[in-house]
């Protein structure tokens, strides 16, 4: 059955929507970082937007969410196969590196970020980090933000932590995740946050539950996997998952 809630405590909501056959406790919960915790989506989107327009190839939203999630390198070969850019995927990435190294370190929160996870680590719920993105960027998109995140549990990269074989939208990533956890949940007990389509189709592969936060531009074929759809973080009511409420 699908449930559409019209108003929350901070307004109107007309996107948020749950499969509530689906729905179920959990007791551990893994975030997505780029989009869904720390608005860094943005600074993808420009910098492969830039590197296109200078081969005079367009770089479009549209396309932008089909490499949404997907690790670095993988990405970069869907850009330069599909706009047939005349360089090749190496370059690509080594180009475009060097722009995010200086935009990553400038990383602002997403909505709602903060306040869920300092609630919910002051609830003892166990939390952790998974992202396609390498060890060396994370640090960088950590820069202003240290003390919350030292909150998580752990922090899984998809690129550079071998025992991811398989970038999203395999389930390896959150599965590996999971396993790092004191107690190794089992997936059904684990909560995904993410806001790509293929982050989502990598948590449900993994037997998880996920809440996707889309940029607007997501169309709504590629939001029916989630297990919840919202418009914020700041409208998430932990209660429905058996959280403890705000």
């Amino acid at each position: 059955m699908i449930c559409s809630c019209a108003s929350s405590p901070t307004g109107p909501i007309s996107s948020i929507r749950t499969t509530m056959a689906d729905v179920h406790p959990v007791t551990h919960v893994i975030f997505d970082l780029d989009g869904l915790l720390l608005d860094t989506e943005r600074m993808y989107f420009e910098v492969r937007e830039k590197l296109c327009k200078k081969y005079k190839k367009e770089y479009t939203l549209e396309f932008h969410a089909d490499t949404s999630g997907v690790r670095g390198l993988e990405a970069c070969e869907l850009i330069v196969s599909k706009l047939q850019l005349p360089l090749t995927a190496e370059e690509f990435y080594n180009q475009s590196k060097e722009l995010y190294q200086k935009e990553f370190p400038s990383a602002i929160l997403k909505p709602g970020a903060e306040r869920l996870i300092r609630h919910l680590h002051s609830h003892k719920i166990p939390m952790a980090v998974a992202t396609s993105s390498s060890r060396g960027h994370i640090e960088l998109k950590f820069t202003n933000h240290q003390d919350l995140f030292s909150l998580m549990d752990h922090v899984v990269s998809g690129t550079s932590d071998e025992e991811v074989k398989n970038g999203k939208p395999a389930p390896d990533i959150f599965l590996v995740c999971a396993s790092k956890f004191q107690d190794s949940p089992l997936p059904e007990k684990v909560l995904v946050f993410e806001d790509a389509p293929n982050g989502v189709l990598a948590a449900r592969a993994a037997g998880m539950q996920v809440v996707m936060v889309p940029e607007d531009h997501i169309p709504e074929e590629k939001r029916s996997q989630a297990t919840l759809v919202l418009p914020s973080l700041e409208v998430f009511q932990p209660e429905l998952f058996g959280l403890p409420p705000f």
